[in-house]
This record gives C-alpha cells, structure tokens and sequence, in this order.
C-alpha cells in the first residue's frame, strides 16, 4: 500500500497530499526515512568523501526527507488535532528526538564536518555553505558529541522526554481550552457586546446544538467579553476560568494540570546545560543567539522597564479614575480591560468594533499583497486547484518581478475546534539547490486565528488581527523570498533566535500609515475608505497604553530569562515565586492570586522561546530602526525596499543578523526609535 507521506518525500517540489494523509501512515513514514537517514550516514561515512558534494549533500537530501514527512503531520497536529492523529503524532516524537541525538552525537559525522572545515576545499565554498559548515560544528558541541558514553546516554534521554514534556504542555493547553464554555440563554447578560460576537456565539451555540448563545476561550470569543460585556460576573466567570487554564485551579481545577510538566521542563532543562559546560540553561539557550549573555539581556530589559513604569503607572491611574468617575470603588481585573476599552472610546471615540466593518478579509488580504508588491516588487496569486487540508485554507505562489517563483504558502486564517490557539508560521521545507542544479522551493504554513465569516457577511477583522497578519506574512517573506541556494542558513533557518522577529514586527509599520490604509481598508458593504475621523482616531490611539503593553512584555521577558537563569537544582523551580517577584518590580497591577499565567505560556514551556522570549523586545529594536530608514526616505520608497530585501530578506541566516543589519542601516542599532514608535518619552 502506497503511503502519502513518503511520495511526496520521495518527489522533489511536491506538496502534501492532505486529504490522502491518515493516522495509520505516520510512524511507518518516519520510521522509513530515518532508517534511510542512517544509511545515507554510513554510505557518506564509508566512501570518506568529505566534499561539499559527496559529503554534505547527500546528508541534507536525508534530513530534507524526514522534514517532508513530518512537518505536514506536525503542521496537522496543530491545525487539525483529534485523538487518533495526536496518538501518532506523538508517538514520533521519541523515534525524531533519538534519530536528532545519533546525528548530534555520531563522532565519525563530527570528524567528516571537522576534515571539510580544514580542508582544501572550504575556502573555495560560498559564505553561506562555510556558514552552515561552522553551524553545525558548533550544533554537534551542543548535543553533546565530546560527552563521555554514560552523559551522552543521559542526554539523549532528557532531550526525548523533553520534546513529549512539551507535546504534553500543548496537548493539556488545547484541552482546557476548549473543556469549557459559558452557556447564555437570557440575551439581558449579552448587554453592551457587539453584534459580531453575540452572532458567533449564536452559530457556536446552533453548532453544540443548544439554544442561545455560547462563549468558549478561544480568543475571538473570549476578547469581546473582556472588552465590552457591561455583566460584571460574565466577565469574571470568563477572566477566571481563562487565567486558570491547565492548572490546579479554577473550574477543571487538576484536570489538565501543566504543574508537573512546568517543574520536570525546567528541571531537564537545567540539568541539559550542566552536563554542556553550561552554568544554567539560560546561557546554553544564548549559544545560539545575538545577545551574548543573560546579564546583557537582563540590563536591556530592565533599562526598557525603566523608561517605560513611570508612563505605564500613569496609563493605569487613568483607568482608575475613569472607572472612579463610573462610581466603581474596586478595580477587578476582569474590569480592568472594560474600562480601558471605555476610556479609549472616551478619549478617541474609537474602538474595534467600529473599524470592524472597514477591514474585510478580501480588502486585507488583497491590500496585504499589495503592499508587499510596491515594497519590494514581487507578485502574489492564489492557485484553486491545490489540495489543501480544510475548505477554508487558500494556496499562493509569490514571483518576483521577473515573472520567476520564490515560494508558495497555504494561509489558514480561522480559529476552530481542535486548532491550537495564536498565530504562527511554519515551514514545510526551505530553499536549496544541489549541485546538478535542481531548485527546491521554499514552502511556509501561515497560520492565525481569527473570527470566521458569520451568516453572509465576510470575516471582518479587528485592527489588532490586521497586525497579526502582516506579522507572520513577514516570517512568511523572510522564508519565502531568500536568494541562498544552501539548505540550513536560507530563508529563516540558521537566522539567530533574537533576529527573526525582525520582518515580522517590521512589516507591522504599514498596517498604520495612511497610504497603505487605503490599500488595507475599505467598508465592506460600500467599499467606502476608512472615514478620515476614524482614521486620526485610530492613529491617535496608537499608542494608548503601549507603556502599560510594553512592560507587560517585559514581565514576560524577565520572567522567562530569570526562570532559566535563576534555576537552582537544590531547590527546584519557584515558578510562582520568581513571577510575583518581577510582577512586584514592573508590573502596573498584581493580578489575583489564582491567575495561572504560567500554565498556558506556550511560548517558552512549548514553543522554542525558552530563554528566548526577550527576542520579541530585542528584535524590535532592529525592526523600530529599519523601519525608520523608510520614515526618512519614504514609505513606499522602491530602493529602500530593495535595500531590505536585499540585505535581510533575500541573505536568511548565511551570515550574522548584526552584519546584515548594519549593512542596511549603514550603523548599529538604536534603540531612541522603538522608544519614539512607542510613544514613551525618551
């Protein structure tokens, strides 16, 4: 029986063949390609070529065919998820974490890399192919290759049972998500909601087949309740049960408790960097970054927390005494996003759902492609007959200006059941190009959560999802359009943690310049533009509360960094502690005791920020100050976005972020403009 997951390994610039996938082809698959990786090992390591060609090549063939396969089951896991394909997907994981640690720790692959760095040949290799030379000699020290039989064993036993802690984390975050719900049957409790939501959850409650309406923690769901419900125990019921999410607490109090796991991750993960060399794991996770130290990032975000309290405390006070005006004497915390959407409304007469109407699904994504063609000339155009793994997710391919292809991306735009929550972008494969010349297309998933189209009406998005778009549309771009011929260093890959958020957050700049609002925007009835007095006071509330958001990211950041700097094996992992402590030092108010924060953030127990999370701060340093350069030469200004595609978008990670941002400033970074972007008085 023909299995779908290894044709298309089998079969250069294929796509996956969604609707013919099922759970049962999933561990052969793998299993399959890594044996044959294994092989491909010891063919390269018998003929002792340790040539670019007879050495490096047919390593990356291997890896290029266990990603084909697992990167559509992942990306389904994600997307997808039931228990019949989670079952599979996680039994992968031990099988993909060993075959990482026989190729991180092989010491005849380690001397193969080693001869070719020292050979004759190195210096005849390109900047990109020398980079990924010295990459992958420094990732083999990072998975222990000089360790000694017994450490090595032990290290591959952490980094197995590390990836199910983290499968483990999402699966029990995905699952409190959606255990719950608040059921409306009385529509007097649905005062002061926008139309929009009180129609999704009309359709979600036809859906579970009850009357009324229903409100889940998915976050289109959960935000409009926060925002505008005037019933004070509608929002608290909703704020406790989404603060307790995965804990001890709250309404499924120890059902899908993520405690252990939190404590086991940091615990492995500590004892991962000591077996290292490393003094914590927050210096192994710098291995492999820009920031040079955990005391450097620390000085930077507490010199970020610095400038920015004092504004935030005043952002704060102002809800106090709006909500004091109201005649409420306590401030809740499921008050406190109700009247600051309150005092924003007061003070610009705006809000989300009056922009709603203006930023349509087709006028975004149209006005989207748009703009990326007047920055950097390329084309976007959607294929219909592809195969994709949901009706509602689209098909692209992006040329250039001269007609060729950079890349293809599926965009999934909808929340729904059994998807995990926020917005990302995923690569099914990278560009490369072997020595006979063949070309392999850099693929990407792009994939967020928004509100779906309801009744006959578009999806219509908030403003904040208009942001969210661009944003991963820039990962997008940064994967797609990459000109590196070398697998590992092209597009994102090999592109340090702490850079990579720098397209991303980039792209976010146009979503608030009049010029390309007009591209954006446009009422989805009507086609009218947005209304001019809408649109001075939404630019005008730009920066409404950005000190109170900044040092909320800096709690964040902190947070993370100490957690894993701080960690002492004695005692085990404080994790309560250590965020009551920085909470007491940047945050503008203490949540309640219950809150959980902890137990959904994905972010750093599953998804790759570990140590990493001070990335989004420090990428937006860079991206604040490139984005600057178009301020003074022109938004739409056509050399400086070839500049940028040139010098970041094109380069990936064949060569060091701080060098390719240098070569585009033309100087290193400053931070006075995300400062001034922000809204904080220098």
């Amino acid at each position: 029986m023909s299995n779908p997951l290894l044709e298309v390994a089998n079969n250069h610039n294929a796509l996956p063949k969604f609707a013919a996938i099922k759970p049962t082809h999933i561990e052969p698959a793998i299993e399959q390609v890594i044996n044959d990786a294994k092989s491909t090992v010891d063919k390269v390591l018998d003929t002792k070529q340790f040539t670019w060609q007879g050495f490096v090549e047919p390593l990356q063939r291997a890896d290029e065919r266990i990603q084909k396969v697992w990167a559509p089951v992942s990306h389904l896991n994600s997307v997808m998820s039931e228990p019949e394909l989670r079952n599979a997907h996680d039994a992968c994981l031990a099988l993909l974490s060993e075959y990482a640690t026989y190729v991180g720790q092989h010491q005849g692959l380690f001397a193969g890399y080693q001869a070719l760095a020292n050979g004759d040949e190195y210096s005849t290799l390109n900047r990109a192919q020398q980079k990924l030379i010295n990459d992958t000699l420094r990732d083999f020290k990072l998975s222990g290759v000089d360790l000694p039989e017994n450490e090595k064993k032990r290290y591959a036993e952490i980094t197995s049972r590390l990836s199910e802690l983290s499968s483990q984390f999402s699966n029990n975050l995905l699952d409190a998500t959606h255990a719950w719900h608040y059921h409306i049957t009385d529509e007097t409790q649905l005062s002061g909601l926008p139309d929009s939501a009180i129609e999704a959850a009309k359709e979600a409650a036809q859906e579970a087949e009850k009357e009324g309406w229903l409100f889940t923690l998915d976050i289109p769901s959960y935000l409009p309740v926060m925002l505008y419900a005037d019933n004070v125990e509608f929002r608290k019921a909703m704020y406790q049960a989404f603060v307790t999410r995965a804990s001890d607490v709250g309404p499924n109090a120890g059902e899908y408790d993520n405690s252990d796991v939190m404590n086991e991750t940091l615990a492995l993960r500590h004892e991962l960097a000591n077996l290292l060399g490393f003094d914590n794991y927050a210096e192994m996770s710098l291995a492999t970054k820009m920031a040079e130290s955990p005391n450097q990032v620390l000085s930077f975000l507490n010199d970020l927390a610095e400038r920015s309290l004092g504004q935030a405390k005043a952002d704060y006070q102002a809800i106090e005494n709006f909500a004091k005006a109201q005649s409420v004497q306590t401030l809740d915390a499921w008050d406190v996003p109700y009247y600051s959407e309150q005092l924003k409304q007061s003070e610009y007469a705006i809000s989300d759902e009056q922009l709603k109407p203006y930023f349509p699904e087709h006028k975004v994504v149209d006005g989207l492609f748009s703009v990326v063609n007047r920055l950097f000339g390329i084309h976007i155009k959607e294929h219909k007959e592809i195969d994709t793994y949901h009706p509602t997710v689209r098909f692209y391919e992006i040329t250039d200006a001269n007609g060729e292809t950079r890349g293809f991306f599926y965009m999934d735009l909808y929340a729904r059941a059994g998807k995990r929550g926020g917005a990302w972008m995923a690569d099914f494969v990278g560009r490369n190009r072997d020595s006979k010349g063949e070309l392999q297309y850099p693929v990407a998933f792009l994939t967020c959560n928004f509100s779906k189209p309801v009744g006959d009406k578009p999806a219509l998005f908030t403003h904040d999802e208009v942001l969210t778009l661009f944003h991963e549309f820039g990962h997008g771009l940064h994967h797609m359009l990459t000109q590196v011929d070398t697998g590992g260093v092209s597009g994102i890959d090999g592109v340090e943690w702490d850079a990579v958020e720098l397209p991303s957050q980039f792209l976010e700049n146009w979503c608030w310049e009049p010029e390309a609002l007009a591209d954006i925007s446009g009422h989805y009835e009507t086609g009218e533009p947005l209304p001019q007095n809408l649109l001075d006071n939404m630019l005008a509330a730009r920066n409404f509360q950005s000190a109170m958001q900044m040092v909320r990211q800096l709690e964040f950041s902190l947070f993370d960094m100490k957690l894993h700097y701080e960690f002492d094996a004695a005692q085990g992992a404080d994790i309560a502690g250590v965020l009551q402590r920085i909470r007491e030092h940047v945050a503008v108010r203490i949540p309640p005791e219950y809150n959980r924060f902890q137990h959904s953030f994905g972010h750093i127990f599953a998804g790759g920020y570990a140590a990493g999370y001070y990335s989004y701060k420090w990428a937006e340093v860079l991206s604040a100050d490139a984005f600057a350069k178009f301020e003074e030469n022109g938004i739409f200004d056509r050399a400086t976005g070839r500049e940028f595609l040139h010098a970041i978008l094109e380069r990936g990670g064949s060569q060091p972020a701080a060098e390719l941002f240098s070569e585009f400033r033309g100087r290193e970074p400053d931070i006075n403009a995300l400062l001034r972007h922000s809204g904080i008085a220098n």
